[in-house]
């Protein structure tokens, strides 16, 4: 059985102070009868991870990281590597979203190479795939994505496989307030695990969750969430506040 994942992406917002009151009441909200098989992460900033991470230190939400280096160390101004992300408690780390692919450039082999070395430092790598607009007016949608995905598994073995988790996230649904349709989402997560089952096998594909992402909010998560495809969410704006992230997380089944 697949677990179902809601992530909480806070992308370049809060403070410390505002970091620690979100997650708090996050952490305060979530239901005392969560199912087993939900989890729930949240992704702050990099300045409020250690801050963070010690006011989820008693609860069952797991912290993510937005990014990271494709070096462990070494003379990388600027970057975060992933033995550093480990020494302040971060289990998962997002790789390949969007906003890295076309706002700062990473190409495929660059998000494969972080995602190798997330694997050998035991970091759940959150690998991210997404079409823009453009894509999928030409009918394209489905073929980048599966490249993207295949690009993004090279040299990963079955066995590394089912520890990846994969978050399919339009481009042109992410902050718009635009979402896939239904079928368009289920569409797509169906593709991907077909990917997987020919990359690897059945076994591994089922094995893996893979989340939807792109203006998740409380009015559409149920829809969204009560298809046996998805498995999750992956969550922008509506996770900077406490209520509506509850909500969505809420709906999950």
């Amino acid at each position: 059985m697949r677990n179902t994942i809601i992530i909480g992406n806070w992308k370049m917002h809060t403070r410390r102070a505002e970091a620690i009151q979100l997650v708090d009441n996050i952490a305060n909200g979530l239901a005392t009868n969560t199912a087993p098989s939900l989890r729930v992460a949240v992704a702050p900033p990099f300045t409020a991870l250690e801050s963070v991470a010690q006011t989820i230190s008693s609860s069952s939400i797991n912290l993510v990281a937005q990014n990271m280096s494709d070096n462990l160390q070494g003379a990388h101004t600027g970057e975060i590597s992933a033995v550093q992300l480990k020494d302040l408690g971060v289990e998962m780390v997002i790789l390949g979203h969007s906003e890295r692919r076309h706002i700062y450039g990473e190409d495929n082999e660059f998000i494969n190479r972080k995602l190798l070395l997330a694997l050998r430092q035991s970091l759940i790598p959150i690998l991210c795939v997404g079409e823009t607009l453009e894509e999928r007016k030409a009918d394209q949608a489905i073929d980048v994505c599966r490249h993207q995905l295949q690009a993004g598994l090279d040299q990963v073995t079955p066995v590394q496989a089912r520890n990846i988790i994969i978050a399919y996230e339009p481009v042109w649904a992410i902050g718009t307030g635009q979402t896939a349709t239904l079928q368009d989402a289920n569409a797509m997560h169906i593709a991907l695990r077909q990917l997987l089952v020919s990359q690897y096998d059945t076994e591994c594909a089922d094995h893996c969750s893979i989340l939807y992402g792109g203006s998740v909010k409380p009015e559409n998560a149920q829809g969204l969430l009560s298809s046996p495809h998805i498995d999750g969410a992956l969550v922008g704006g509506a996770s900077l506040k406490a209520q509506s992230f509850l909500e969505i997380i809420a709906s999950a089944p």
